[in-house]
């Protein structure tokens, strides 16, 4: 089918990896073009949004985006991966008290220093970490700041095990975190299961499981499914075009001047840069700066 424009918000299951649930999509629609932002791990589930056709180029955005993961820790083990896929390295029989976990919990909220965990899917001068850990090579890898909004236990601690969930930004390995703050209580502890239930705007209540998804037809798949470039964008500004002659302007690439009076909602700033979104009937036609009343390009979708 032709890549019509849009996200699918997909319910990632476990034992698939991110890759494989873009290429069983593709395979699936005969999508010539399509992108996830925010991998999953194999043994994580939850929310993955899918890119279509030139909505790809809006990844990016999404990545920005705020997220929230329910994930349970097992608590006296550590293991070489730090879930439940690699092998236990080390073992405590501290298991830390509800009390002492919130404490710990609240320390750690705002900007901390965190290191990706080896077998990750980060680059080491070129090469994916967990190629180079599982071909038992020597690396450091770095430490990056990362930011933690809120957390806090939602299933009390038994069987060894405790349910926390968590707001947070960018780049943030919930890998990692079990394991420093298993460090900070003074025990071992790996994630024993982990769920993503939202990024920005894509929640549990308008994902769809990958299995029923496969279940449409390829000319069915439409609407319900596909939600539109522009409505998963969160906090944008936006300027909606439907003079054709600007739209046919801007598919040109071309910097054409608008009424900086009618840009919809806040702006959203990357770095110092604050974008604009040019989009017509919920799609996203281009985004770049403004200078003045002057619009910049620097991608165009159309």
């Amino acid at each position: 089918m032709n890549d019509q424009p849009g996200w699918l918000n997909v319910y990632k299951p476990i034992n698939i990896t991110s890759f494989g649930v873009l290429k069983t999509i593709k395979k699936k629609f005969f999508f010539n073009k399509i992108g996830h932002a925010g991998t999953l791990d194999p043994l994580a589930e939850g929310i993955l949004p899918v890119a279509i056709g030139k909505t790809t180029k809006l990844i990016q955005f999404i990545s920005n985006q705020i997220k929230e993961y329910e994930f349970e820790i097992k608590w006296g083990e550590q293991t070489s991966t730090d879930d439940g896929e690699g092998t236990v390295i080390d073992r405590s029989f501290n298991i830390p008290n509800d009390k002492d976990i919130n404490i710990k919990l609240k320390e750690l909220t705002g900007t901390i220093l965190q290191a990706p965990p080896k077998a990750s899917a980060i680059k080491i001068n070129g090469v994916r970490a967990y190629k180079l850990f599982r071909s038992n090579k020597e690396f450091e890898v770095k430490k990056k700041y990362v930011r933690i909004y809120e957390s806090n236990i939602i299933d009390s601690t038994k069987n060894s095990l405790t349910k926390i969930k968590i707001r947070c930004g960018k780049g943030f390995y919930i890998r990692s975190f079990v394991r420093d703050l298993a460090d900070h209580l003074a025990t071992k502890g790996h994630v024993f299961s982990l769920k993503r239930t939202k990024v920005g705007k894509f929640c549990l209540e308008n994902s769809i499981l990958l299995d029923d998804l496969l279940k449409i037809g390829q000319t069915r798949l439409g609407f319900r499914e596909i939600h539109s470039s522009v409505s998963m964008l969160d906090d944008i500004l936006a300027y909606e075009i439907d003079d054709e002659k600007l739209i046919k302007e801007i598919s040109q690439g071309k910097s054409v001047k608008i009424d900086t009076s009618l840009l919809l909602k806040s702006s959203l700033n990357l770095g110092s840069r604050s974008t604009v979104f040019l989009t017509n009937k919920k799609n996203v036609l281009s985004f770049g700066e403004l200078d003045g009343s002057l619009f910049k390009p620097q991608k165009v979708l159309i």
